[in-house]
């Protein structure tokens, strides 16, 4: 999942740059979170809680602490962070490339929307990041879905019901059993935690008492005992690796 961050003082901005970032990681398929700031003393107070963030778009003319500053700030916790600086004036090139900014974006442009686009699309190369698709004949007709966007698969009364997030959540059906659908998922980081459940590991938040609970804090799964420390040991060894 990208953990994306706007750091921008005018509200109006925040919510229509918010939308244009959203249409973009949904068109490309990605998994995504975004959290806005109002100003940089609020990003930065997070401290070490920068981290989290993948991508940060910061408005540079904020009052208080600017958006160099707040950059600055952000390169002392996380060197790995893209910086994308979005910003009504061009005269602060020279300082974003001093604080390793990815991009320097300018409001209003009249190619602002593929300027977004464009750079999301560079921090993919650079992060060697690729979606992978697959078809699938659903008996509501056939869809291509990104695996990253499928929560969950549930065997429920002789049909398989794929749990995808799209713009919410949505629940496609097909007549198959889930043995044979199994094989065509492990390879993409999914394991099965019950006869019944075949869960994408970018989704679970918790694997304890014998029950994998998801991102969303209300989905708890229940994994049999005789399964569970192999679910957990799918589960830190994933962890491990992201």
């Amino acid at each position: 999942m990208f953990k994306i961050a706007i750091c921008d003082d005018e509200n109006y901005f925040i919510e229509e740059l918010k939308q244009i970032i959203s249409d973009c990681m949904l068109k490309k398929g990605l998994v995504f979170k975004i959290d806005t700031y109002s100003s940089g003393a609020k990003l930065i107070s997070l401290g070490i809680g920068m981290l989290q963030y993948s991508i940060i778009f910061l408005d540079i003319n904020m009052d208080e602490v600017d958006g160099i500053m707040t950059a600055k700030k952000i390169r002392e916790v996380s060197k790995e962070a893209f910086i994308v600086f979005v910003t009504a004036f061009v005269n602060y090139t020279l300082e974003g490339y001093k604080v390793d900014a990815i991009r320097y974006l300018l409001k209003g442009g009249n190619n602002f929307k593929d300027a977004i686009d464009e750079c999301i699309s560079a921090i993919m190369e650079k992060m060697n990041y690729t979606v992978v698709t697959k078809k699938f004949n659903f008996n509501e007709g056939v869809k291509e879905i990104a695996l990253e966007r499928l929560l969950y698969v549930e065997s429920r009364l002789h049909k398989l019901e794929f749990h995808v997030m799209e713009e919410d959540m949505k629940i496609y059906t097909m007549y198959e059993t889930l043995n044979n659908f199994e094989s065509e998922l492990l390879d993409n980081d999914f394991v099965r935690i019950h006869q019944s459940y075949l869960v994408n590991l970018k989704y679970v938040m918790s694997v304890d008492r014998h029950q994998a609970v998801l991102t969303d804090g209300r989905t708890i799964l229940v994994i049999p005992k005789a399964r569970y420390k192999y679910v957990k040991d799918k589960f830190i060894a994933y962890r491990g690796e992201v």
